[in-house]
């Protein structure tokens, strides 16, 4: 379920390709809109899969349990996890992952949708205990690179706010490497050297302009906690106030042609100033507050009401993917 047709630029979900519109509908229920369609994530963030079914939002494109399977097998950024009810996470054992949880399952049993569970690997806005969804990085397994895909326009608006924001987000993403055909402009520093690793499919959008390379031993240094998904996003609820200072941008990068080094060493480009003030009032201005595309204020503007809509996360210029 990799097709592009369509893309992020389609206004109308009915537009795009079926597996994009059952796609984006999970990604809604399970990242944002669980409770407002009558579910409970449990501990790592899996619901039963035939209640995830009989919401009104899954039943709305009358999405099947073969295809929910398929969406889980082939999504190109990994971003759900199904496993049987029997390996579900508990206190008392470390559960498997997916993959192998699944690995033993034959064809013959994925009869009942009742006795499997799924989840989003990340990207909630949902409140959720880490424990059973994501593992803590230690200093024993700090990545190489960790990095943050944004554009232009967020980049402007980043700088503006003195760092990255998880805004509705649990958690600011980044990526544990670089999406096939990226190369950081400077490899000086051993630990930004691109060495032969395979590309990175989570965690940053192919469509990212604008990089910001995090110096992450400093970040952790400071107190400021990070985790890694089961699809290898590397993930952080910033420090107590949600933010990640651009103090702690190793370098910043835009590849567009003639782009070049934005900034380094935590240090803000000439003539830059924070200003708290003004990026509330431009983010707000833009529909870019709290909340979801239901339910509250959000990124679309005003209060949400009304069927569950498709939330794609395509507007969270902040959080990443």
């Amino acid at each position: 379920m990799s097709s592009r047709r369509g893309g992020r630029g389609s206004r109308n979900p009915r537009d795009l390709p079926r597996d994009q519109q059952v796609s984006r509908k999970v990604s809604w229920l399970l990242r944002h809109g669980a409770q407002q369609e009558g579910l409970t994530l449990g501990k790592g963030g899996y619901v039963n899969v035939n209640d995830a079914l009989n919401t009104r939002a899954l039943k709305s494109l009358n999405i099947t349990f073969a295809e929910l399977r398929t969406m889980v097998a082939e999504n190109d950024k990994q971003r759900f996890s199904m496993i049987p009810v029997s390996s579900a996470p508990n206190d008392a054992t470390d559960p498997p992952s997916a993959s192998e949880a699944l690995a033993s399952i034959s064809e013959a049993d994925f009869e009942d949708p009742a006795d499997f569970l799924i989840r989003a690997n990340q990207g909630h806005s949902i409140k959720l205990d880490t424990e059973g969804l994501l593992t803590p990085i230690t200093e024993d397994s700090v990545p190489d690179m960790v990095v943050h895909g944004t554009d232009e326009k967020a980049w402007r608006l980043i700088l503006k706010s003195g760092g990255l924001r998880r805004m509705a987000r649990n958690h600011i993403h980044f990526a544990s490497g670089l999406p096939k055909g990226f190369k950081p402009m400077e490899q000086t520093e051993a630990g930004d050297v691109v060495k032969d690793a395979p590309p990175v499919i989570s965690g940053m959008r192919n469509s990212s302009t604008v990089l910001v390379y995090l110096d992450i031993q400093a970040a952790m240094a400071s107190g400021i906690k990070f985790y890694r998904s089961e699809n290898g996003v590397i993930l952080t609820e910033g420090d107590d106030k949600g933010f990640v200072p651009y103090q702690f941008f190793k370098r910043v990068e835009n590849r567009k042609k003639g782009g070049g080094v934005l900034m380094k060493d935590g240090v803000l480009p000439d003539g830059v100033e924070v200003n708290f003030g003004e990026w509330e009032k431009e983010v707000g201005a833009a529909g870019g507050g709290k909340g979801g595309r239901k339910g509250g204020k959000g990124r679309g503007g005003g209060k949400g009401g009304g069927k569950s809509r498709v939330n794609d996360d395509s507007c969270d210029l902040f959080a990443g993917t």
